[in-house]
């Protein structure tokens, strides 16, 4: 198991340097010059040629990756030039935010949706089956702010339900609770869906498997047989689903946390990119990146346990 784990953070290397040049050469094309941005709007011509000039940004592109990278292997993420506060510190205080609308997002939609699947596939051609699966196609092609603007409509604005701007605290707090409901239902929301599908479709070709028939014709109920045998061995295209999911809702933290204000990292990079906040947006990129690679390695993680073959492999 452990050489497994290190194999994957091997490979794992060159996909994050991959990711920071694509970020890096992103934000070049970014028209605000971030000299500019720094020197302000009274500073003379010469003045912002000198802070481009100690910022490196007259070297070729190339050098200033290079000089970027050097700096974050040894852990300086470099300061924000509209706070003035060190990158790393502005991370962290996001970070935990971020973290907590991830998690209240996947405790309920998971769940959810992998026991959706598994009643269409024991119900497999009945109403409930159809039903299931017309939400499930409605909930991939809902658009997330779509979902999340509704939510502030009516759960917020119109029924006052519960705030819709803000973070009122960390989970364990009642407040804190309060304002995550309307985040986590919007990032989660769309998660339900593609897993209600994928949990069908892996546990409907399992149930026809010969070690289900055996166990049937042994007279195991037919509770014991779906739970016991046929969903732990339908779980691993779920979890691959899961993993690819999660990715997405790293993309979808950044449009959810900018609708309600979250203050987490993809508010933050959003402010970042607009205001060409450089070393911010980079260390965000870098957080978000590294947030998926992480996702990507309890994946692999989960195949072994899930399957012990893959740890032979």
């Amino acid at each position: 198991m452990l050489q497994h784990i290190a194999h994957r953070l091997l490979i794992s290397v060159p996909v994050l340097i991959g990711v920071l040049l694509v970020g890096f050469l992103l934000l070049q094309v970014v028209p605000t010059d971030p000299a500019t941005v720094m020197a302000g709007p009274t500073a003379t011509h010469q003045e912002i040629e000198a802070i481009r000039e100690a910022m490196g940004l007259n070297e070729p592109v190339i050098v200033q990756f290079g000089i970027y990278l050097g700096r974050v292997l040894q852990g300086d993420l470099g300061r924000s030039m509209i706070s003035n506060t060190a990158v790393a510190t502005e991370l962290g205080n996001t970070v935990g935010p971020t973290v907590e609308l991830m998690v209240a997002s996947l405790i309920w939609a998971v769940p959810l949706g992998i026991l959706l699947g598994t009643l269409a596939a024991v119900r497999r051609g009945k109403l409930s089956d159809r039903i299931i699966m017309a939400v499930s196609v409605a909930g991939v092609s809902m658009p997330i702010f779509w979902f999340g603007l509704m939510l502030i409509q009516y759960a917020g604005f119109h029924w006052k339900l519960f705030p819709f701007q803000g973070r009122g605290g960390p989970l364990w707090t009642l407040d804190g609770l309060n304002h995550i409901v309307l985040p986590a239902l919007t990032l989660g929301g769309v998660f339900i869906g593609p897993v209600a599908r994928m949990t069908r479709t892996s546990l409907l070709e399992v149930l026809g498997s010969d070690f289900v028939r055996t166990a049937r014709a042994k007279g195991v109920s037919e509770r014991r047989v779906v739970v016991g045998h046929a969903l732990r061995n339908s779980l691993i295209p779920v979890v691959t689903l899961i993993g690819l999911q999660i990715g997405f809702l790293l993309g979808g933290a950044v449009v959810t946390e900018t609708m309600f204000a979250w203050p987490g990292v993809g508010r933050l990079a959003v402010g970042a990119i607009v205001s060409a906040d450089y070393a911010l947006a980079q260390g965000a990129i870098l957080v978000l990146a590294l947030s998926f690679l992480l996702v990507n390695l309890v994946v692999d993680v989960l195949y072994a346990f899930l399957d012990p073959r893959v740890r032979a492999r």
